[in-house]
């Protein structure tokens, strides 16, 4: 899905770049640490080796090396508050509604998955700000003991 979106004002949880083409991998691997290295403010501290890089050596056809950046990160938040907008103001009018409801849909299922929106924008807001610190408060670890 093509969005509007600025990835400057977020940052990345988790990040994966996929090569095709013949190239060093150990030149990928350098060059995916610098870029992380030197863009610590876009990246998350909390999760550790959220970069991850794939390489195929086999190019597409018709070119001789190519690249795929797939990024999950808090500027979607963005996204996310305006799609929730527009849908809040056509929902208030009940637009198009029937048609689902003639499908079989309730219309406790748009409340239900406006809520889930809304999970989803909050969830992104803490994840922008939260730190190493905040994330192991509370958590227990695989015995079931609270993390000290």
């Amino acid at each position: 899905m093509m969005a509007a979106c600025d990835p400057r004002r977020g940052v990345y949880l988790t990040a994966s770049a996929h090569f095709r083409g013949r190239m060093s991998s150990k030149e990928v691997d350098e060059q995916m640490l610098n870029i992380q290295a030197r863009n610590t403010s876009y990246f998350v501290e909390w999760i550790p080796s959220n970069v991850k890089s794939a390489i195929c050596d086999i190019p597409p056809r018709g070119l001789k090396m190519a690249a795929t950046f797939i990024g999950n990160t808090t500027a979607f938040r963005e996204l996310f508050t305006r799609v929730d907008s527009q849908f809040q103001k056509m929902y208030a009018r009940r637009a198009f509604i029937h048609w689902y409801v003639n499908e079989g849909l309730e219309t406790v299922e748009f409340d239900e998955a406006r809520s889930n929106m809304t999970d989803l924008i909050q969830e992104y807001e803490m994840y922008e700000t939260a730190g190493v610190e905040e994330q192991g408060e509370g958590e227990e670890d695989e015995e079931g003991e609270a993390a000290a």
